[in-house]
């Protein structure tokens, strides 16, 4: 029988309180689903690569046991999920890139051409991230968190491959207001969480995925996105609405476009002109840098 004990010590620092109690209630989980438990850790066995990951990060066992991702989710979609996440990347990324992600280091998709900041974005993985992902895409801003876009792979009720946002996450700065206003600026007034939605989308495409879906207000799993007096903190619907998603026929999940609309320049009045044209030729530099970085990084032979 696998000691789920001694795995969890392997995860939490037992000698505080806190972290000794989330061992009891892991290891008490895992027991009670000791089957379905038991087939998750073999699947990471089952390769040198997913071996090398869970030997190095225990916490994908964990998530399994957790209510993570969004709400109302069973441990069986869990395990499903982390599963599915792990397979697909397998068949379309190089080992050593997924290996990357999961040993915390960083692959970058983007840089921007300022030459007096060092913005970019990378692909990572933290175990901070874990209530709501698998992945990220994070964007940092002169060595600081700008905006985060949490995310994982699995199948839709189509049985087609989706990336699932779980969450995104801005600055959390006492300057987040400057900070975003400088940075929307540099893109052209596009909007920093326009751009990072925009470059999810970017990836998905070089993924192979088929679809997109959020996470909505209601299927937030943690709900910390509400106040006291039940008003919103962050309103995820709207930006989705804004941004051309449809809540599904599961009010857990919005559908999202794989591509952003753009207005044409007819449909853009004469004095924006000009400023439209930089931010397309803004976007269009993202879309070929992600491209580009991740042909690094993929398989050479791409399964649709």
């Amino acid at each position: 029988m696998l000691d789920f004990i001694a795995i969890g010590k392997q995860m939490y620092r037992v000698k505080k309180w806190r972290e000794a109690h989330r061992l009891i209630i892991f290891a008490g989980r895992a027991y009670l689903h000791y089957p379905a438990m038991r087939e998750l850790y073999a699947f990471f066995q089952e390769d040198e690569l997913r071996n090398d990951i869970l030997a190095y990060n225990k916490f994908p066992i964990e998530q399994a046991t957790r209510a993570f991702f969004y709400k109302g989710s069973t441990l069986t979609e869990r395990t499903n999920l982390i599963k599915y996440h792990f397979q697909y990347l397998q068949a379309r990324l190089k080992p050593e890139a997924i290996s990357d992600i999961y040993h915390d280091k960083e692959i970058k998709i983007w840089q921007a051409t300022d030459e007096d900041v060092d913005w970019h974005a990378v692909l990572a993985s933290h175990s901070g991230q874990r209530k709501e992902s698998m992945m990220a895409i994070e964007m940092h801003y002169d060595g600081k968190n700008l905006y985060h876009m949490l995310f994982w792979l699995n199948e839709d009720k189509h049985g087609e491959p989706a990336l699932w946002i779980g969450a995104m996450q801005g600055p959390n700065t006492e300057n987040a207001r400057e900070f975003v206003k400088e940075t929307t600026k540099r893109a052209y007034r596009y909007r920093t969480k326009n751009l990072i939605l925009y470059m999810t989308q970017a990836l998905a495409r070089e993924l192979g995925v088929k679809r997109i879906y959020a996470v909505s207000n209601d299927g937030y799993y943690a709900m910390n996105h509400i106040r006291l007096d039940r008003k919103l903190k962050t309103d995820f619907g709207a930006f989705w609405e804004e941004t051309g998603g449809r809540l599904t026929d599961d009010l857990r999940f919005y559908e999202l476009p794989l591509v952003e609309t753009r207005k044409t320049m007819e449909e853009v009045p004469t004095r924006k002109r000009a400023v439209y044209r930089k931010r397309f030729a803004f976007q269009d530099d993202v879309d070929a840098q992600i491209e580009a970085n991740m042909q690094e990084i993929k398989l050479g032979t791409m399964h649709s």
